[in-house]
């Protein structure tokens, strides 16, 4: 296939459409619920007072905003890809902005900006706690300003479609490539979304990992279950051609989307499981590196110890195990390994390390 070929193949897979809307318009869609900004994306894409200022000042200068990206879904509803946080500055300034639970936020009150300095303590409609507001003439203005909308339309194929939000998404960006993939999953399903939000929430998966609350605040225990989840059945020629394990699992989130509620219920309960035994064999213990000479688990939780034996234990549900004596002694198997010792990992990529300690722990927990 030529260069040409594979142009013409991938601009079929994504049906676009593009056309200027006032913001008046764009408000009316909201209120009607036929453009979702997704709130969830608020705690991970979050613009100081200062930048919404200056988003609100360049729509009173008419100065032209970037385009919103929005994708079409099965139900017509607009799901907005790129430019979360400028329809919601847009929204909340005008007052109708609403959080996850439907409650309304506080109407912005915009700080100095550039050029306008009078814009500090302005809001959008007259308010208690502001200096002044737009006046009838400038809401007007205001409502009439035109914002360029690219609609992705719901025929595109669903991988082309969500590898450009991600895309969108990835350029310049302060959220983990996790906060990402949960942007994309919610914005593909949020039911499944929940499914993983619940499942990463499970008590002993928590007590298990006894990972720093900045790890948690970036969402690395979702991306570790999201590991856990893709990882455990993968035959291992799909193991020596993972590549970069980022990639790897944002790619895979959209057969994610495909399990139904049978194979969600199942992989719960492997995960349930799983993360049972290890903190009844000693919890965070298990997955930290053992000392054979000090007789003691040491450090900081263990990706080595995560790959082999918590993926080697999913990989055989519902299988026996055996129970929390045996699962320490196959910890201590792990550890006193040629292959696994104490400097084993350090300096090699995620991709070349899983292809020794994902088979280990198969055949670890084979017997």
């Amino acid at each position: 296939m030529t260069l040409e070929d594979e142009i013409g193949n991938y601009r079929r897979q994504i049906a676009t459409d593009s056309y200027p809307m006032s913001i008046g318009e764009l408000s009316n869609l909201y209120r009607d619920g036929e453009i979702d900004i997704h709130p969830e994306f608020q705690r991970i894409f979050r613009w100081e007072d200062s930048q919404k200022s200056r988003l609100i000042e360049s729509v009173l200068l008419g100065i032209p905003l970037p385009s919103v990206f929005v994708a079409q879904n099965e139900k017509g509803i607009w799901d907005v890809v790129d430019g979360v946080q400028r329809l919601s500055t847009i929204f909340q300034f005008m007052g109708i902005l609403r959080d996850e639970d439907g409650r309304l936020y506080e109407p912005l009150v915009c700080s100095s900006a550039p050029f306008l300095t009078n814009l500090e303590g302005c809001s959008y409609e007259p308010l208690l706690d502001a200096s002044h507001s737009l006046d009838a003439t400038q809401r007007l203005d205001f409502k009439r300003a035109r914002v360029d909308m690219k609609i992705i339309k719901r025929e595109s194929d669903n991988r082309a479609k969500y590898d450009l939000f991600q895309r969108l998404n990835s350029f310049g960006s302060v959220a983990t490539q996790q906060e990402l993939r949960n942007c994309l999953l919610v914005s593909m399903s949020k039911r499944h979304f929940e499914w993983l939000t619940d499942v990463c929430a499970y008590p002993a998966f928590l007590e298990a990992l006894e990972l720093p609350e900045r790890l948690v605040d970036e969402r690395y225990h979702m991306e570790l279950a999201l590991r856990f989840v893709f990882l455990r059945l993968l035959p291992e020629s799909g193991i020596a051609s993972i590549g970069n394990i980022g990639d790897f699992l944002t790619s895979a989130l959209v057969s994610l989307v495909e399990y139904d509620n049978s194979r969600l219920d199942s992989e719960r309960e492997v995960f349930a499981k799983v993360f049972d035994s290890i903190l009844q064999a000693g919890g965070s213990e298990i997955l930290r590196r053992w000392n054979p000479s000090k007789g003691r688990a040491e450090g900081p939780f263990s990706l080595t110890a995560f790959e082999a034996i918590a993926l080697g234990m999913g990989h055989h549900l519902p299988a026996d195990l055996g129970d929390a004596e045996i699962l320490r002694a196959k910890r201590e198997l792990l550890w006193t390994d040629p292959a696994f010792s104490a400097r084993h990992a350090t300096g090699v990529r995620a991709d070349q390390r899983m292809k020794k300690t994902i088979p280990f722990g198969r055949r670890l927990f084979s017997c």
